[in-house]
């Protein structure tokens, strides 16, 4: 162990049915099928740190904080320390359903059932805000808990202070924000609106740990808005010029690379001999040429893209810049034509393959009549719908818990 511990609606209806359908499109059809991941996350963790596509609600960046510091002062110890916290985290499920808003509940459908739960999720938003103080992972925090009780008795003995811990011994920020009464085992009816306090605390979180990101800058100086990707945010013309850039190389990358998915779909249609299919992903592709020949930032030389990407923590490797780089080169040379060409279908096939192996579709027939038709073809937000959530509710929050539509 390191010495260093270290929608905008608020209408929940509205809400519950947009957060289900952008689960369906995570699910279904958003699947890094080619290899984008690393470029993908390399601008939203640029844009958006800390953030993630399976985070809900902002709340639960202090529901498992609060969780974990009630365990630590009833001095929980391991194994039992891990096995507590997953029960309390089953119980909040309950309190929650029994509110008005189920928008973004884990556990909503699968109850006590639930695998992958609020903390794995949020672990790591919560480091990069600050509100966690201790440098390890889930695993070894709930292992080592022990050891963190054993300084904090050190330290209380060197200072006679008991509440000034040793930050080697620190787990979460000395200022978080109280738990409403009775959380987290005696609360019936909880939500997910925040109190002005909570959300002035995350806010501040957010500009002390991300100062320079477009996050900080929209949480403290935009309201919130519904737009289908950043780039389209009403308020970009008051962004950074380092902001700015940002979102026009996601822009373009992401409008480049969503015709590559389409076509892989059309390929696979035409294996599979479903001619339905193919039509529908030839009209996705001419509509998509036309959204690719509308982009203002198409041309922007691909070096930029490699120089914003590099050094975010995701590694873009060789043969993903030599998939990229030709294809971004043809698509521009005969301007999104893409359905009938036979480098680019070449390029799509190749890349698939190479990641796949003996499971591609191209060659695997069971693999291929396991596709239902659309796989991949989400096309790149950079984890928007989620954060446009996000800061709706710290919006709601700030100002009181008034709607937090524009």
């Amino acid at each position: 162990m390191p010495s260093s511990l270290t929608w905008i609606d608020h209408d929940p209806a509205a809400r519950e049915g947009a957060i289900r359908i952008l689960s369906l499109f995570q699910e279904r059809e958003s699947r890094d099928e080619l290899g984008l991941g690393a470029i993908r996350d390399a601008f939203a963790d640029a844009l958006f740190p800390g953030t993630s596509t399976i985070q809900t609600r902002l709340r639960y960046m202090l529901f498992v904080p609060w969780i974990y510091t009630n365990l630590e002062q009833r001095r929980a110890m391991p194994p039992a320390f891990a096995a507590r916290a997953r029960q309390m985290e089953l119980n909040l499920v309950e309190p929650l359903l029994a509110g008005s808003d189920h928008a973004g509940v884990f556990g909503r459908v699968a109850g006590k059932g639930l695998k992958r739960l609020p903390s794995s999720v949020y672990w790591n938003g919560l480091g990069e805000w600050s509100i966690r103080r201790i440098h390890c992972s889930q695993d070894e925090y709930h292992r080592h808990i022990g050891e963190v009780y054993r300084r904090r008795d050190i330290a209380r003995q060197r200072t006679e202070k008991d509440d000034s811990p040793d930050a080697a011994a620190q787990t979460w920020h000395p200022r978080l924000p109280d738990p409403p009464e009775g959380f987290p085992d005696k609360v019936k009816n909880l939500g997910f609106d925040l109190t002005p306090e909570e959300a002035s605390f995350l806010l501040d979180c957010i500009l002390k740990s991300q100062r320079e990101s477009l996050l900080a800058y929209l949480a403290l100086n935009c309201k919130p808005v519904d737009c289908e990707f950043p780039w389209q945010h009403p308020d970009t013309g008051r962004f950074s010029a380092t902001h700015r850039e940002l979102l026009h190389y996601a822009e373009m990358f992401s409008t480049l690379m969503h015709g590559a998915g389409f076509l892989y779909n059309l390929m696979l249609a035409e294996l599979a001999e479903r001619k339905s299919l193919e039509e529908e992903h030839r009209a996705n592709i001419r509509d998509w040429k036309g959204r690719l020949l509308a982009c203002h930032f198409i041309n922007l030389p691909l070096e930029g893209l490699w120089e914003l990407t590099a050094g975010r923590g995701h590694t873009i490797t060789p043969r993903t810049k030599e998939f990229v780089a030709p294809w971004h080169r043809r698509v521009l040379t005969i301007r999104g034509d893409v359905a009938d060409d036979a480098e680019c279908r070449t390029l799509v096939r190749n890349r698939e393959m190479r990641l796949k192996g003996g499971r591609s579709r191209f060659t695997n027939v069971r693999a291929r009549d396991q596709w239902k038709g659309y796989a991949g073809v989400g096309q790149l937000a950079y984890r928007w719908p989620n954060v446009k959530t996000l800061l709706a509710d710290l919006h709601a929050g700030l100002n009181g818990g008034d709607d937090a539509q524009p």
